[in-house]
C-alpha cells in the first residue's frame, strides 16, 4: 500500500497529543472534514498496512517497568534461526539486524528488572550465544516521531524529559500494559481501556495526561512504521563520549530534529567502547550521513570514536510490554 498524501497528512498531525477526549475520532474527524467512522476505518486500514503499527504511548525507558538494549554476534548461516529465537521472546520489542560485527540487536522491555534478565537468560542458553546487555544510564531524548511533510527547521520544539514530577500510581503497569497494542479503534476507546483496567473511561484519561505531563509518556499518538513510508536508512549512531562530556554532547545532538532517540548507555570493554547513542531516519544513506556530520559539528565530536549501524531488516517491532499477562483489546 503507498499511503495517499492525505493518508500521511492524517498520521503527521496526530504523531503526538492525540486528543485525550471520551470521543478523539470524532475530534480528529472534524480537524480533517470526515466523519468518525471514516477516520476510524483509515487509521484500520493504515495499521492493517504496516504503515503504523499503533496509536498509543511512548514511554520513557525504565520509568513503568524495565529494559535494556541488547546485542549479539552471529554467525551470518544462523542469523535467521537466531532472530526468529529472539522474536519469539514476548518482552523483546524491536529486534533488527544491523551492520557491524555486533549484527543482531534487539530491545527488551518488561514489568520488571528480572523479567528482563529471565529473558535475556532464556535468550543465551537457546541460542547457545553471548548477548551483550547495554543498559540505559540516562535518556536524554525518546520520541520517534518526526514530521512526514515538513522541514527540519520547522520541526516542534523539544520537551524536556524529565520526570521530577511523576508520583507513581500502582495500576499504571497496568493502564500501559492495556494498551501496548495500541488504542481499540472504536469510537470509545478509552473507555474500553477502562473496562480492561477497571477504572473508568475519564480515569483513563486523566491518568494519561497525567503520564504526559510528567514526561513517563514521551509521546501519545501514531507511532509510524517508517520503512513503509520510505524511510530505508535509519542509523543508529554511537560515540564514545568522556564521561564528563557526555550531557553536553547528549544536549547538542537531542536538539537536532532529524534525532528520534539520544541517550547514554553503559560500555561493555573490550566489545562494545561506546556511551552515547542516537537514533537517525532517513531516506537515504547519504541524507543520514549528512544529519550525523551535523550531530558532529554541533558537540565538536568529530574526532572522537564512533561507528554507524544502520538497520537492514527488521525482525520485530511492536509497543512494550508493561504486565506479565497479556492484554488484548481489538
Amino acid at each position: 500500500m503507498t499511503p495517499s498524501a492525505r493518508d500521511i497528512a492524517l498520521i503527521d498531525r496526530w504523531q503526538r497529543d492525540f486528543p485525550l477526549i471520551e470521543r478523539p475520532f470524532a475530534e480528529v474527524g472534524r480537524e480533517f472534514g470526515r466523519d468518525e467512522m471514516a477516520i476510524i476505518a483509515a487509521f484500520r486500514r493504515l495499521r492493517y498496512a504496516g504503515v503504523i503499527s499503533r496509536i498509543g504511548a511512548v514511554v520513557r525507558p525504565n520509568t513503568v517497568g524495565a529494559s535494556t538494549l541488547a546485542a549479539m554476534r552471529v554467525p551470518p548461516e544462523r542469523l535467521e534461526t537466531v532472530a526468529r529465537i529472539v522474536s519469539a521472546e514476548p518482552l523483546v520489542n524491536h529486534n533488527y539486524q544491523r551492520e557491524h560485527a555486533l549484527n543482531l540487536w534487539f530491545v527488551v522491555a518488561g514489568p520488571s528488572r528480572e523479567a528482563v534478565g529471565a529473558t535475556i537468560e532464556r535468550i543465551r542458553r537457546h541460542t547457545g550465544l553471548p548477548v551483550l546487555d547495554l543498559p540505559l544510564v540516562k535518556a536524554y531524548h525518546i520520541d520517534l516521531g518526526f514530521s512526514l511533510r515538513e522541514s527540519a527547521a520547522r520541526h516542534c520544539s523539544r520537551r524536556s524529559a524529565s520526570t521530577a514530577a511523576y508520583a507513581p500510581d500502582p495500576r499504571d503497569p497496568a493502564l500501559l500494559a492495556a494498551m501496548q497494542d495500541g488504542l481499540p479503534l472504536v469510537p470509545r476507546p478509552y473507555a474500553a481501556v477502562g473496562q480492561v483496567v477497571g477504572v473508568s473511561g475519564d480515569g483513563v484519561i486523566h491518568r494519561i495526561a497525567q503520564l504526559a505531563a510528567a514526561g513517563i509518556v514521551s509521546r501519545f499518538g501514531c507511532v509510524v512504521r517508517h520503512r513503509a513510508l520510505g524511510y530505508a536508512a535509519n542509523a543508529m549512531a554511537v560515540w564514545d563520549v568522556p564521561d564528563a562530556w557526555v550531557d553536553a554532547a547528549a544536549g547538542a545532538f537531542a536538539s537536532n530534529p532529524r534525532v528520534t532517540l539520544c541517550y547514554r548507555r553503559a560500555r561493555r570493554l573490550p566489545d562494545w567502547p561506546f556511551n552515547l547513542f542516537c537514533m537517525v531516519h532517513a531516506k537515504t544513506r547519504p541524507e543520514a550521513s549528512a544529519v550525523i556530520d551535523q550531530l558532529n559539528r554541533a558537540a565538536r565530536t568529530g574526532d572522537n570514536a564512533q561507528a554507524v549501524l544502520f538497520s537492514t531488516r527488521c525482525f520485530k517491532q511492536r509497543g512494550a510490554v508493561f504486565s506479565a499477562r497479556a492484554h488484548g483489546i481489538h
